[in-house]
This record gives C-alpha cells, structure tokens and sequence, in this order.
C-alpha cells in the first residue's frame, strides 16, 4: 500500500488521492470480471487504455468539487446536491467525450466527487469527517429519489422496488458504511484483500443489471470462500474466468475500492 500521508492531510490534497486511487484501482490485477491489464474482464467495449483515457479526462474534475465544496462551506448541507450536480454532469461529459460515450466511471465520479466535495467543506480533513459530511449531503437521498417514486424508469429504482437494493444512493447517504466495513476489516496489505471484501458484502446493482439477484450472491459467495479458505493469484485468475463465463462485473465494488483507497491514504 503505497500513498500513505505523513502528515495531516489539506482540502487541497483530496482531488489528487482521488485520482491516484482511480489509478490504483486500475493498475490491480488480475480484477476478477473487470479491466485489468491482464483483460477486459466481462467488458466487451472497454479496455485498459481507455480507461487510462477516461481517468485522465475526468482528474482535473476533482479539484473544482473541492473548490465548489469549499465556495458553498457556508451552506446548508441539504442544498449542496443541487450546487453539485450540474459540475458532476459536467465531469461525466468529459468522460463519455474521452470515451466515445463509454460509461467506464460513472461510479466514480459520483462517489469521488462527493468526496473531493465534502473535503472542500470540511473544517478538518480525516476520514471520518469526509463520511460524515458526505451523509448529511445525501440525506433522505434514497426516499426522495427511489422510495418516493412510483415508477420503475431506472435500472435503479426497479432494483429498489424489486430487492430493496438502494446501490450508490445508499451507499454514500451512509457515509460509504460498506467501504468503511471492509476497511475495518482489512490489514493494509493487498488491495486485492480489500476488494474481496468489498466483493464479499457489497450490493452491488452492476451485478444485479448483469446476472440478477442470482449474479449478486454468486460473486459475494465466491468472495467469502477465498476470504475464508485463503487466495492466491491462481484463484483469483480461476474467479476471473468464473465471471467472465457469467457476464458479471462488479463494477460498484471497483468504485468503493477507489473510495476505500482514498479514506485508507488519509487516515
């Protein structure tokens, strides 16, 4: 685990751990069922290098939530969404330009985003302050935007009415509770040991949108079988075939292994 901070860590720090968490999340391999230099994973459009493409198109991104987290401190946290979203949008287009219109960080960007967001609002930077702001931003998120709906428009929503699944809305109205979980449970060492465990507990609506509910509990079973009975770069090369046979990609847990990477480098 490289990146750690020898010192307290500034607002203005944040945007460059997001990036280089995206880099990290990148260079990891092998990715069961995601790009990784090995492979695309169960991507048939995607690759390493455009990935590459989109983390460099969407970085510089990362600095203005801070800056626009930072201009709007003084606001109530139930309006920053809506101060938020436009630049978020904004980032994604840069991304689908960057891609050809590839949805490669979609999860990203609205995580880090709101990350690097928090950090500009914050009075101190820790891991702990960033979760706790980044909740009170996203507060009633999930009632107001899949619970108080009666339509089933999204991918999203159809999960919520049909499993209760609340994907990425939950997770950052939690204050990234999964991520902060795993994290707890992880020794610093290999961030592939964090992914597993992210892999093993995580709700993950990519898989759901891929192979059902049924594609969900494959990949968090698998996770916890090398959790618990050990792993080696041979099984994770044989889960990485087992995926891709299987069309799964667990795309939200590569999100909150960035997120993981950036809380773990500040604390």
């Amino acid at each position: 685990m490289t990146g750690l901070l020898a010192t307290k860590p500034r607002p203005a720090e944040v945007p460059a751990l997001a990036e280089a968490a995206l880099w990290q999340e990148l260079a990891l391999t092998p990715k069961p069922g995601l790009v990784d230099r090995l492979n695309s994973g169960s991507h048939r459009d995607m690759d390493h290098a455009l990935f590459a493409r989109s983390i460099v198109a969407i970085a510089p991104w990362f600095s203005r939530f801070a800056e626009l987290g930072s201009a709007y401190a003084d606001k109530p946290a139930e309006e920053q969404l809506r101060l938020l979203r436009p630049m978020g949008m904004a980032c994604e287009q840069a991304m689908y330009a960057a891609t050809g219109g590839i949805n490669t960080h979609k999860g990203g960007i609205f995580a880090l985003g709101l990350l690097c967001f928090a950090a500009g609002r914050v009075k101190n930077v820790s891991a702990d302050a960033l979760c706790c702001e980044v909740s009170n931003i996203c507060r009633g998120l999930v009632s107001r935007e899949l619970a108080g709906r009666s339509g089933q428009a999204t991918a999203g929503e159809r999960q919520f009415q049909l499993y209760g699944l609340t994907g990425a809305r939950g997770e950052v109205q939690s204050g990234f509770a999964t991520v902060r979980k795993a994290l707890g449970q992880w020794n610093g060492q290999s961030l592939h040991g964090l992914l597993l465990r992210l892999m093993a507990t995580n709700q993950d609506s990519n898989l759901v949108s891929r192979g059902g509910i049924e594609g969900l509990r494959y990949v968090q079973d698998y996770a916890r079988e090398l959790l618990a009975n050990g792993w080696d770069r041979e099984a994770l090369l044989k889960m990485d075939k087992a995926l891709i046979e299987r069309n799964l990609s667990p795309g939200g847990s590569a999100d909150l292994l960035s997120v993981g990477w950036v809380l773990s480098a500040i604390k």
